[in-house]
């Protein structure tokens, strides 16, 4: 049997303000600049889980739900919830907050495959997750389902 770790081990907030070099000519944030920040959010998570260096395998579809203003505080969370042999799945959510008005939006979401590589860069055994408490069991619950449910849709689309 593998070593366990938890979702919580992996768990990353990264907060950025969203300044002029990362938006558009209409003082929203460019989709590239949120992208990067949500690919480093994954390798943060993932990197914490092994305790290994990782490399971002794959990114599920994209789906901005709002925009980012000039000026927002840009929320960047992302958790391992599911693993395979040498993969981490991990979920990463942006949202955007605007303090003088006490607002938070939710503005980003997708989902990267993540592996794990030795000291001599080839794929290695990620620990499987383990969820000790009622909270990290609903966390993972929710990713799961949200995957499920995107791929659905995704499937129905084509």
């Amino acid at each position: 049997m593998r070593d366990t770790a938890t979702l919580s081990d992996s768990h990353t907030v990264v907060s950025e303000i969203l300044m002029p070099n990362d938006a558009n000519n209409l003082g929203r944030a460019l989709g590239g600049s949120i992208l990067h920040w949500m690919d480093i959010c994954a390798a943060i998570a993932s990197r914490r889980f092994p305790r290994r260096q990782v490399v971002t395998a794959s990114m599920d579809h994209v789906d901005f739900l709002g925009s980012i203003d000039l000026g927002d505080i840009v929320v960047v969370e992302g958790y391992v919830f599911e693993t395979g042999r040498t993969s981490m799945d991990v979920l990463v959510d942006v949202c955007a907050e605007r303090p003088s008005e006490n607002a938070v939006q939710d503005t980003a979401t997708s989902f990267f495959t993540m592996v794990a590589l030795d000291d001599d860069e080839r794929p290695t055994d990620v620990p499987d997750v383990a969820c000790p408490t009622d909270e990290q069991a609903m966390l993972r619950d929710d990713a799961l389902r949200q995957r499920r449910e995107r791929r659905e849709s995704l499937e129905t689309a084509r």
